[in-house]
């Protein structure tokens, strides 16, 4: 069953055919190798990092969500702003698949943090999805955007403007979140003198928030009501 949050997206792609094959991923968002099925956590419960960014229980959704919201921002400005035109529904496939076996290479270490499973430690989330889309037939535009979509960072750059607008919306998020998460972590350590080592978004926006508009007291007890 797909997530409630990514179906509201997933509904948004047209082509009943395409949609029905991103269904089917998400569904089932398992690897193939040497005829072996690879999963690992739900992509509810995954994290989208380890480290810089939506590193965190439900982060992989929150990620795809916002990324979408970005990439309909960005559809809207090539129509109306630059009379260009792009596929919405390469786009939308290509944002609901672009990190979708990223929850196979994470697993728990025994302090409850987030590492690399065993099949992460040889195959990164990019080299899966592309071959796993491959296997299933995927169109060629919507492999390309999922390819792309680390941009200058990754093994491809973007040639078309649906894998470009793929890639900025991807990167937008990513730095978004990831630097809230920094400045957060930063501004914990002033107020508290501790490192904040597990931390939501949510919580991240409210600390900067509270820093802005109240000054590093209210942060101090914000963490503190937090800790209960």
């Amino acid at each position: 069953m797909v997530s409630p949050k990514l179906e509201r997206i997933l509904k948004k792609i047209k082509d009943e055919k395409l949609r029905k094959k991103v269904a089917e991923v998400l569904e089932n968002p398992t690897v193939e190798i040497e005829g072996k099925t690879f999963q690992g956590f739900s992509l509810e419960d995954s994290p989208a990092a380890l480290r810089h960014h939506h590193a965190y229980k439900g982060g992989l959704v929150e990620h795809i969500v916002a990324t979408a919201e970005i990439a309909l921002t960005l559809c809207k400005i090539v129509k109306k702003v630059y009379g260009g035109k792009v596929n919405r529904d390469v786009i939308l496939a290509g944002v609901l698949l672009h990190d979708v076996f990223k929850p196979v290479t994470y697993m728990l270490s025994e302090n409850g943090s987030y590492r690399s499973s065993p099949i992460g430690e040889k195959l990164d989330h990019l080299s899966l999805v592309v071959s796993e889309l491959m296997r299933r037939g995927f169109p060629l535009e919507v492999v390309h955007a999922v390819c792309a979509h680390h941009g200058e960072y990754g093994m491809m750059k973007p040639k078309t403007l649906e894998a470009l607008v793929c890639f900025l919306a991807d990167y937008t998020d990513s730095q978004l979140n990831g630097e809230v998460l920094r400045a957060a972590r930063h501004l914990a350590r002033e107020a508290t003198g501790e490192e904040l080592e597990e931390i939501t978004a949510k919580e991240a926006f409210e600390i900067v928030h509270l820093k802005a508009a109240e000054g590093l007291e209210e942060v101090r007890k914000f963490l503190e009501k937090r800790r209960g």
